[in-house]
């Protein structure tokens, strides 16, 4: 068996020996056949050696390691050294390519390298770097801040309800009231301005008029027309789901 070759590519000196020096203790059958410090000279590594693996630094100067990852033939198997977190390394996943974190854990590296071993002699299939690109800038999005707090008016009284106690939303023509376990209260905002600001796994649209919390239905049923009617845990009425939201409870 030919002795596997890689490259690796990092802008930062000191990871890059890092990486180095973990790798060599991981796989001493490795050979690291080149350095490079920015994507171009990376790229220009990949064409001069031909490695069979290539650890690339996403964020490099002149060329990010994803675009020289587009460039790379497909006998070179590609391995993103990343600093992202935990919802972007998710992208990396589901793209099925690996990578390591930084700083390298010796452990995960390990895994990487394991995987790698049993890469050797299969073809690799070329990358998407494009859908790939867009997984980790949805996973590096920032996330809608979600509704904790909601001012509230039942008769003259005013209050500050928390969403936690919420058991249910209902629309009317005018206003939308807020059910928590002992009252109702009325508030100004339309339901579906609501829905953007709440956690759609915590609260679910049951229809076009009504979003209840999900762990306060209690039971499901089907009425003689086959639509679905909610039992709730904290109130007394039922709620009805229409056809265009029964997908929730197909399986219940």
């Amino acid at each position: 068996m030919n002795t596997p070759r890689a490259i690796i590519a990092d802008d930062e000196a000191p990871l890059r020996t890092d990486l180095q020096r973990q790798l060599a203790r991981c796989w001493p059958e490795l050979q690291i056949v080149g350095i490079a410090e920015n994507g171009a000279e990376a790229l220009a590594l990949i064409e001069q050696q031909q490695p069979d693996f290539a650890f690339l630094d996403i964020k490099m100067p002149g060329m990010t390691g994803l675009e020289v990852a587009a460039r790379v033939p497909a006998s070179c198997r590609v391995v993103f050294v990343t600093a992202f977190n935990q919802y972007a390394v998710q992208a990396f996943e589901n793209a099925a390519v690996d990578y390591v974190l930084k700083p390298a854990n010796e452990a995960r590296l390990a895994k990487t390298v394991a995987r790698l071993r049993a890469q050797l002699n299969t073809a690799t299939a070329p990358l998407d770097t494009r859908a790939l690109l867009e997984q980790i800038n949805q996973a590096l999005a920032p996330k809608p801040a979600r509704l904790q707090w909601i001012k509230a008016a039942r008769g003259e009284e005013v209050q500050l309800l928390a969403v936690d106690d919420v058991v249910y939303f209902q629309s009317s023509d005018k206003y939308t009231s807020v059910f928590t376990r002992d009252h109702e209260w009325i508030i100004r905002t339309p339901l579906k301005e609501l829905e953007q600001q709440l956690d759609p796994a915590v609260f679910w649209r049951i229809h076009r008029n009504a979003i209840v919390r999900v762990a306060d239905i209690a039971r499901v049923t089907r009425d003689f027309q086959g639509r679905c009617l909610l039992e709730l845990r904290s109130r007394n009425e039922t709620l009805s789901v229409s056809r265009a939201y029964a997908q929730h409870f197909k399986q219940m």
